[in-house]
This record gives structure tokens, sequence and C-alpha cells, in this order.
């Protein structure tokens, strides 16, 4: 049975928890207040009244402790869904996601897969200090044996979550905070949805340049493309949804068809996804280029204090300023 409801991007994670908790009943959600709290976000609110405490549970204040009994509990059968409280205060748990969470199924031979996810609320735009804005994406994508996404919208939130429980290997679930609010109209399935992880999608169409955005970003460059044709441009909006798999066939079929591209991206831009992105495109696309691919990131600092992310995050105004650089004499 199919359903639609207006829903924020933290309801729809919030339902898809719901949701999939209620299909199987090997789904069991725990991290730091997530139980009769409901999460710092209210993610997990009402579902520790409505499962019970066995199936939605606080955890001690310890990552590594928290993703080691994901491990366990993936190895024998379940389906563990933990919540790292803020971006940063993944990193305790850093080790056992790169030593064990990404490593199983290749260290067994295929023999034991971790069906896990890790909800990540990462990236900026909420005034927060550090330790709570991180833009961590590219430590897990640099890890193999992961699955990276990052939704931009409540339905993509939505059926991304639902995937992501469903699949058999481990995947890192990037939620913007910054996006917690933002509402639509959402597609409610009683079946784990084909989302598509590994698949990106065009969220505008364009024909004089390409914008390649995820998570928190999308929105940005959606912006800066509706000011751009107001100004009598027509910039293409690539949403990537999926860091890895990484989709270089939609991706590149949009650089090919507009010859010029901008990434956009709140991490700092040395060693990162938008560096990769880069490469990746150009590798591929190097013929169609008619101008060298721009970036548009976060500066190569630690997060700035509250007063100041604003000049650390991109804007319109520094999106539409690397557009304006991309050689448009050459047209």
């Amino acid at each position: 049975m199919i359903a639609h409801e207006k829903l924020s991007m933290a309801q729809a994670l919030n339902r898809a928890l719901r949701d999939a908790m209620s299909a199987d009943p090997s789904v069991v959600v725990f991290g730091e207040d997530v139980g009769p709290l409901g999460g710092v976000f209210r993610i997990t609110d009402g579902l520790t009244a409505e499962f019970g405490e066995d199936r939605c549970f606080d955890t001690p204040l310890a990552e590594s402790g928290i993703v080691g009994v994901a491990v366990g509990m993936a190895m024998n059968g379940m389906r563990p869904v933990v919540e790292m409280q803020f971006d940063a205060f993944a990193y305790p748990a850093f080790e056992q996601i790169v030593s064990h969470v990404a490593k199983m199924r290749n260290r067994t031979r295929g023999k034991v897969s971790l069906p896990m996810v890790i909800r990540v609320p990462y990236a900026g735009g909420i005034g927060g200090v550090e330790h709570h804005c991180d833009s961590s994406e590219a430590y897990y994508a640099h890890t193999p044996g992961l699955h990276v996404v990052a939704p931009a919208t409540p339905s993509d939130a939505y059926t991304l979550l639902r995937e992501a429980i469903a699949s058999p290997d481990p995947v890192i679930f990037l939620e913007p905070k910054k996006l917690y609010w933002s509402k639509e109209e959402v597609e409610l399935s009683a079946h784990a949805p084909a989302a598509g992880i590994g698949r990106a999608v065009v969220r505008r169409e364009g024909s004089d340049a390409t914008l390649i955005a995820y998570g928190p970003s999308v929105p940005i460059a959606l912006e800066a493309a509706e000011v751009a044709d107001r100004e009598g441009r027509s910039l293409q909006v690539v949403d990537l949804r999926s860091i890895v798999p990484f989709d270089d066939e939609t991706v590149c079929a949009a650089v090919r068809s507009t010859g010029r591209a901008v990434v956009v991206a709140e991490a700092s831009g040395f060693a990162s996804v938008s560096s990769e992105i880069v490469a990746r495109v150009t590798e591929r696309c190097f013929h169609s280029l008619a101008a060298p691919i721009r970036r548009v990131t976060g500066y190569d600092i630690p997060y700035p204090p509250p007063k100041l992310e604003h000049v650390q995050l991109p804007s319109v105004d520094r999106v539409l300023e690397a557009v304006d650089d991309l050689q448009w004499e050459l047209s």
C-alpha cells in the first residue's frame, strides 16, 4: 500500500524507521538519547513507546561501543540502526567502522555480511559550535566496503533510509541537519522502496552549465540556478544522493550535455569528495568540457564559530561567481 503525506525531513526519517521496524522485527534502533527522549533532533521520537525498550533504546556515551555492539548484532541476524548524535561525535567509533564494519564481508570471503546503518546528523547551517557541524563524508567515502548516502529532500530521506536498512551491506547515512525542517509531499510504502542508492538524479534541467551537489548543498545549487535563470543563464542541477556507489553515468551525461560544471559541497576542498568528483568527471568527459571544472566548497580550516559559518559555507553568490568563471567566451 502506498500513501502520501507532507512531511519534514525529520518526520520522514522517523517514519522510515517506524515502517522498517514494523515490517521487520530484526530492525533495532539505538544510540545516545534515542529512547524516550527521541534523540537530540527527535528523529526517533515515539519509537520506544511503540516498539518497546528492546528495539529502541539508549546507550552509554561511547560511540565505539555503540558501533561495536551493532557489528555483533549484525553478524547474528539483526539489522541495527545506530545514531551518532553529531557528526564529529562519530570519530571515536571510526576504528570500529574502518577495521570491522567496512572489512567484515571481505575478511570472511562473503560469508558474513553486516546489514547495519550508521546514521550521522552532519554538516553546518544550524549555528552549532565545533564538533557539531563537521562534514565528514570524505573519511567514509575513502573507506572501501561502505556505502555512503546523503539525502537532500524528505522524499529521499525516507526512501534512502528504507533501502539502507534493507541493504545487506553497511551504510553510512549522512543527514543534513539544516534540512531537517524542510518539507514536501512524501510517498510512503509498506515495502522497502528501490530508492536508488548508487543513482543520482537531475533536479533541474539546464543547458549552459551543470551544478553537481549533494546533501545540504543541493538547495544552494537550486537557488543559484533560479537566480541565474532570472539573469538569462540556464543551469542544470544534479543531486548525487549517493556518494558511494557513485553514479558516473548520470553525472557524466549531465556534464556532457552542457560542457561546463561546478561542484558545490560544504566540506573543505582539499582531498575531498568534491576533488574526486572533479577527477572522475574530467577523466570521463575531458573532450566534452569547454572549461575546467570549478569547485565551491568550505575553506580548508576547522569549522568556525557560529557568527562566521555563513562565510565558511557555500553561498549562492559564490556559486554564481564560479559559474561566471567558466570561460563563457569559448561558447
